[in-house]
């Protein structure tokens, strides 16, 4: 066994879902081209002032109160002072001594189902860098500042994550909530939600922190975990040799499936923090607090529970469909029109329909398949209208238009058949056509009920009712 224990916090940088930049009105669509979304503010052109985005800070209290966090009732914008080519102000708008969000706790599982509870140091607020763009040309680097002042609301943990499964686990929750919440789109290859990870070692039983190394900028769950992985070996390696490790900065090369050194790491001071002259302290309106807590949706832990415990769904099934509340919310409305099968609801939407939704590349909000139409189409099922194998013909109908269950049904003569008299004449042409499978029968071979039911639903391409069916085969078969 390790001598060594591992601790790893986590830096998460979430991009807010608004519609301009933190402290200017230029937009931030992705994709546009290079410096056409920066304005005068965000190049730092003289004169120019900035204004806090409202939008941003409704969504930071949003996640405080999500998180249980402390809403601080005056938080401060900061300077933090560093210079480097895509930073046209020569320093960052952050917020380091008064974030608005202090504390809080994100509840995560693993993948053996067994709970984590992550503590928060805080979440603040901030502005975006540019982005430098060292393959536009062939011996310079470009810079575009179309990202320069995006909003960012910065997610830092404690120190209390022990193994690179334990962070994606909880990196994962997070991921879940942000989008949960409606305050990030998630979209970690467009940089919408960025992963810094810190790690460092210490020998079994020690409290005290040891030298540690970030990752920066990690852009997926599973590069987070392996350049985690690699850090712990490498400080391994050098303690176990006697060494040392730096404190710096490091990127991790997909390629390579390993780390390498940027630049030393700093420390806070080296940032020289000051307060901002142009931003007064941030003071939130008490009615603005109540009022995000009142639009506060059921939270995915909370949502998760109730499916077990009043659906009585598994806990494969409750991770899936509170993975993203648009699945969510969907199979809530599905299930209003079948309220004692929520296992069927369960199994059409985490199949039929997200089968559907792959095959056509479509998101569960682009879907051509409305909730309340699904939900009549699962009615008939429960009614025994139809049966799965039937409804599975049915809606690969819906699904290429607007007509309804009952529409389809009738349009297609799926309806069950249980009629007696029609069911009866059709299984007397079975039997005629099957006589030494009928003697067989009568002989004692009773297994062979199941060749007959068979040969009636083919009969009736799936729409005899399987009880009738079988009702009035056991009474012909007894002769």
């Amino acid at each position: 066994m390790s001598a060594w224990e591992v601790v790893i916090g986590l830096e998460v940088h979430v991009q807010l879902t608004t519609q301009s930049k933190m402290f200017s009105g230029a937009a931030i669509a992705y994709g546009a081209e290079p410096n056409c979304q920066a304005n005068e503010v965000d190049v730092a052109m003289p004169g120019v002032l900035p204004t806090v985005n409202a939008e941003a800070i409704r969504q930071a209290v949003r996640f405080g109160l999500a998180v249980d966090g402390k809403l601080s009732g005056v938080s401060v914008f900061e300077r933090k002072n560093y210079f480097y080519p895509d930073l046209p102000k020569g320093y960052q708008l952050s917020q380091f001594a008064q974030p608005i969000v202090v504390g809080g706790v994100v509840c995560a599982r693993r993948t053996d189902g067994s709970a984590l509870a992550v503590q928060l140091t805080r979440a603040h607020l901030e502005e975006d860098a540019g982005k430098s763009l060292h393959d536009a040309f062939a011996s310079s680097t470009g810079v575009d500042y179309n990202r320069a002042g995006t909003p960012l609301l910065e997610v830092v943990t404690e120190p209390v994550l022990q193994s690179a499964a334990d962070a994606v686990a909880y990196l994962k929750a997070l991921h879940t909530l942000v989008r949960w919440l409606g305050i990030c789109d998630g979209n970690m290859q467009e940089g919408s939600f960025r992963c810094d990870a810190n790690v460092s070692l210490r020998p079994i039983g020690s409290t005290t922190l040891r030298t540690r190394s970030e990752v920066k900028n990690v852009n997926s769950f599973r590069f987070v975990e392996k350049a985690i992985n690699y850090e712990i070996e490498r400080h391994t390696r050098l303690y176990e040799r006697g060494e040392q490790p730096v404190q710096e900065t490091r990127l991790y090369d997909a390629a390579r499936d390993e780390t390498r050194s940027m630049r030393s790491k700093e420390y806070a001071e080296d940032y020289r923090y000051f307060p901002d002259p142009d931003l007064p302290p941030l003071r939130l309106d008490p009615g603005l607090v109540e009022q995000e807590r009142e639009r506060l949706p059921e939270l995915p832990a909370a949502r998760h529970a109730r499916y077990l415990a009043r659906l009585g769904l598994s806990e494969y099934d409750a991770d899936l469909l509170t993975a993203d509340r648009h699945l969510a919310d969907y199979f809530e409305q599905a299930l209003a029109a079948v309220a004692n099968a929520p296992k069927l609801a369960a199994n059409w939407v985490l199949g039929e329909l997200s089968a559907a939704l792959n095959a056509a590349q479509l998101s569960i909000e682009a879907t051509p398949l409305s909730a309340s139409r699904l939900g009549d189409l699962l009615a008939k099922i429960v009614s025994k209208e139809i049966n799965s194998k039937i409804a599975k013909r049915v809606l690969e109908a819906m699904w290429q238009g607007q007509e309804s269950a009952e529409e389809v049904i009738a349009r297609l003569g799926l309806k069950r058949i249980d009629d007696s008299a029609a069911l009866g004449s059709m299984i007397d042409e079975i039997l005629a056509k099957h006589p030494d499978q009928l003697a067989q029968y009568r002989g004692g071979q009773e297994k062979l009920m199941q060749f007959f039911i068979g040969q009636g639903m083919r009969a009736t391409r799936g729409q005899a009712d399987p009880a009738a069916l079988q009702r009035l085969l056991a009474e012909k078969l007894a002769g």
